[in-house]
C-alpha cells in the first residue's frame, strides 16, 4: 500500500511513520507533504498513492482546499485535533478520520476499512454500500456539529402575544388535552409544541424529559425522593399541581445529568 502523508508537524510525520511500520509492514510512505500549495505539486507530478494520510488543518489553511484545486483520486483518512470537520471530511473522498495523538489500535481499522472498500469496488460490487457510511455521518452530526438551539418561545397572553426568552421557563408539563410551561415567576402559558417537537428545540445540558408529561430545567429541581417502583419524586420550583415523577427507564440518565 503506497501512502502519502499530508503533514505540517515534523513530529507529528514521524510518529504517525513509526505508528505505520506497526501496524502494517507493508505500508510504503512514498511522500510527505506540509502545505495545500505542495501537496496539489506533489499530486499533479506524482502517480496516485493508494491512501492519502492527511492533517486538515495545514500552515497555509484547510487541506480540504486541495480538492479543489486538482483531482484527488486516492482514497483519504483525514487526521485532526479538532473534530469539528469532520462532516466535510466525508464529502471528499474520505473512508474515516482520526483524532491526534493517532492511537494504533484507530489507524489499523482505517487501513482494513480502505482495503475492505478496495476489495469492494475492485470486485465491481454495489455493497460498498454496506459499509454504511450515512449511518457513521448521522452519528457523527449528533456528536461533532454544533446545534441551534430554541431561544424563546411566542406564546398568548390574554389578548396579545408575548415572547418568553427560554431561560425563564422552569418546566414544561402536560394534562393530557395541552402542553404548558411555567416560568420561574410562576406564570403559566400554552405552548403549541409536542413533548416530542420540544425535545428536539432545547438543549439537553438544561432541559431533560423525565415521563411523557414533563420536561424539566435542572434549576426547577428543589427536592428529589424515591418513590416506589424504583422511580424518583421530584419537588420543582415553582411548585406544580400535579406529580412530577422521573420514570423507571430514566432515572438513569436523570442521575447523571443532574450530576453533570
Amino acid at each position: 500500500m503506497k501512502i502519502l502523508i499530508v503533514e505540517d508537524e515534523e513530529l507529528a510525520v514521524k510518529k504517525l511513520q513509526k505508528t505505520l511500520a506497526g501496524v502494517d509492514a507493508q505500508a510504503e510512505v512514498v511522500g510527505v507533504t506540509d502545505s495545500i500549495k505542495s501537496t496539489v505539486d506533489w499530486l499533479e507530478d506524482n502517480p496516485s498513492p493508494d491512501l492519502i494520510l492527511m492533517d486538515i488543518e495545514l500552515s497555509d489553511g484547510q487541506s480540504f482546499e486541495i480538492f479543489s484545486r486538482t483531482a484527488v483520486k486516492s482514497a483519504v483518512v483525514f487526521t485532526t485535533s479538532y473534530d469539528e470537520y469532520a462532516l466535510k471530511a466525508f464529502k471528499v473522498n474520505s473512508i474515516d478520520y482520526l483524532l491526534k495523538p493517532i492511537q494504533k489500535e484507530d489507524l489499523e481499522t482505517a487501513l482494513n476499512k480502505y482495503r475492505q472498500m478496495k476489495d469492494l469496488y475492485a470486485a465491481g460490487s454495489s455493497a460498498h454500500t454496506d459499509l454504511n457510511v450515512e449511518s457513521l455521518v448521522k452519528e457523527l452530526r449528533q456528536k461533532l456539529q454544533p446545534k441551534e438551539f430554541r431561544k424563546r418561545f411566542l406564546v398568548k397572553h390574554a389578548q396579545k402575544l408575548v415572547s418568553i426568552e427560554v431561560e425563564e421557563i422552569a418546566y414544561f408539563f402536560s394534562d393530557g388535552r395541552l402542553n404548558f410551561f411555567k416560568t420561574y415567576d410562576n406564570r403559566k402559558f400554552v405552548v403549541d409544541y409536542t413533548m416530542d417537537e420540544l425535545e428536539e428545540m432545547l438543549d439537553p445540558d438544561r432541559y431533560f424529559r423525565i415521563s411523557r408529561a414533563f420536561y424539566i430545567a435542572v434549576d426547577s429541581v428543589d427536592q428529589i425522593h424515591d418513590y416506589f417502583g424504583n422511580r424518583l419524586l421530584l419537588h420543582l420550583k415553582p411548585a406544580v399541581d400535579k406529580e412530577a415523577i422521573v420514570s423507571r427507564e430514566k432515572v438513569s440518565d436523570f442521575k447523571k445529568w443532574m450530576g453533570k
